[in-house]
Order: C-alpha cells, then structure tokens, then sequence
C-alpha cells in the first residue's frame, strides 16, 4: 500500500520524515539524527531543551531530495534514520553525560554521519567523548563565545567548558577553529589557553571584513567534527538563542564557512546546539537552523560524490 506523503504540518514528526529506530537495534544509514534535550548547563536563558522537536518540526519544510535552480538533485538515494532522543536524567548532569557518550557511540556504528541536535553547548563534550578513535580529529566551531573555559562559578561542564573538557580527554583532538567569536566578555585565560594550544581563533570583524580570507583559513584534507552554536548568527537573523550577541554571522556567511568546510574535508560528525525556540515566537529561528543542517548536508553529499560513498 502506498504510504499518503504528508503536508508539513501532518503526520508525526520526525527529522526529514526519516523512519524511527531505536539506537541499540539493527541499522544502517548514511545520516542518523539523535536528540540531546538538556539545558542544566546554561550561564543563562533556558530552553536548549524544547529545540530537538522543534527541529523535527521545522525539519519537515524541507525533506529531500532537493532540485535547485541549477536543475542539480542533492541527497538524491541519501539514507535518513531518526534515532530519537536520549533519555536524561532531569538534574543528574554526569549521569547525562554518561548517556549522552554511550548513545553518541551506537549512532557512530551504524552511520556514516551522525547528527546531533542539542541541548545546550556543554553536551559536545560527551559527544566528542565518542570521537576518541577518530585520528587526527579537528573540530570547527562556529560560536560568538570561545567556550574553552576551565570553570565558570565553580562549574568545570557547563556550556562555557566544553572544548576544554574535550582536550583534557581526548589526545587525538588536535585542533579547534572558532569562527565568529565576538562580545565584551572573554575569559583571558581560556583565550590564552587556547592560543598556546595553536586553535584559529577568528573574530566576528574578521568574517565582515575578509570572508574569503577566513575561508583561506579553514582546515583541508582533515578529518572534521562541526558544531554549530546558533549564538554565532546575528540576533536579527536567529533570535532563539539563550546568550545573543549583537553583529553575527549573516546566515550567508555562516553557510558559507559550513559549505568550504563541508567541501575540503571528511565531516564525522555535526552537532547544532543553543538554540533556545520558546525564546523566537516567530518560530523562524528552528526553521534557519534546520535549513543550515539541509544546506551542509548537501555540502556534504557534494564532497562525497567523488568518494567511495557516505563512508568514515
């Protein structure tokens, strides 16, 4: 029986009308999408909590495959699992880090590119935790703050620490480069730390002056995790965000930095993060953010049309 294709607004929503499946049964896919609903590690504003469904929601606007102008299909044959969401505890934050690692492994192992949705910035710690066989691992982090903090009122996991945390666990993290980092509080110790560590650290100022010079700037030839704090877009662009800061990326610029990336290198891995929907009545931030994941997807697809496959 023919399956009836839904408008956006009907039928259950999953991410791009991906089939359910369960993290720990028996899969395969080119793209799976886990959920990390957890916020209890904000400086600030909650809300990281409700943006997995509401990324589900706002993915269903656009499900591949996609024709553009150009008359080029992108993710044309490309295989979409929906693993659901981990189950967190609700005030156990190293119990959650715990699952958030144990299900960020099962995905790796049954897809080539895992996508996570968070949840606040201090969940990319435990998911990079499952990276630790990924050799020489970079990460790409576009963000308005460095988050390389070594603790924040007495805190050492919250969303100000996790490239921090991440580099005291993992020897084959060896580099970070931070695109869009700007405002009037920085931590001169984790800039400090960071630079002696050898990360980009690329300012707001220089992506609005010189783009393509930042694109000259982004890792080749890598193995590349990418985390997207949505902070790193200007509020008048992407408002749903606990921590904005004024004169962000546009999201051409943003898209921009994804796709170069995207294109240059083997993506393991991608997680979104920050984004805050309860705080955008429009509903427009979770709808940018889920085109952004569309859009280096296709980036993604694009670099790998010319490997073996959707492989690691």
């Amino acid at each position: 029986m023919t399956q009836p294709t839904h408008l956006p607004y009907g039928g259950i929503a999953t991410f791009a009308r991906a089939p359910i499946v369960q993290p720990d049964a028996a899969w395969r896919a080119d793209v799976a999408v886990l959920g990390i609903p957890f916020d209890i590690a904000l400086g600030f504003r909650p809300g990281a909590r409700f943006a997995p469904r509401a990324l589900r929601e706002a993915s269903l606007r656009s499900v591949p495959p996609f024709t553009g102008l150009d008359g080029v299909t992108r993710l044309a044959g490309v295989t979409f699992a929906d693993a659901g969401d981990v189950v967190l505890p609700s005030l156990e934050p190293e119990l959650a880090r715990q699952r958030i690692s144990a299900a960020a492994e099962l995905l790796r192992d049954r897809c080539s590119l895992p996508v996570f949705l968070g949840g606040d910035h201090s969940v990319t710690y435990p998911i990079l935790r499952a990276f630790a066989g990924v050799p020489d691992l970079h990460v790409v982090q576009l963000d308005a703050h460095l988050d390389f903090t070594d603790s924040r009122n007495d805190t050492r996991f919250s969303n100000s620490s996790p490239f921090r945390r991440a580099c005291e666990d993992l020897p084959n993290l060896v580099h970070i480069t931070t695109v869009g980092l700007r405002g009037l509080r920085f931590d001169p110790e984790a800039v400090a730390a960071a630079r002696a560590r050898g990360h980009v650290l690329i300012p707001m100022t220089d992506v609005a002056g010189d783009l393509p010079g930042v694109l000259a700037r982004l890792p080749r030839g890598k193995n590349v995790y990418l985390s997207v704090d949505v902070d790193g877009f200007d509020p008048s662009v992407l408002p749903g965000t606990s921590s904005p800061e004024p004169d962000g990326l546009t999201y051409a610029q943003g898209m921009a930095i994804l796709a170069e990336t995207a294109r240059h290198n083997t993506i393991v891995g991608l997680d979104v993060v920050e984004l805050a929907p309860n705080l955008d009545p429009t509903g427009r931030s979770e709808l940018l953010t889920a085109r952004l994941i569309m859009e280096t997807l296709c980036a993604v697809d694009e670099f790998n049309a010319a490997q073996p496959g959707w492989t690691r």
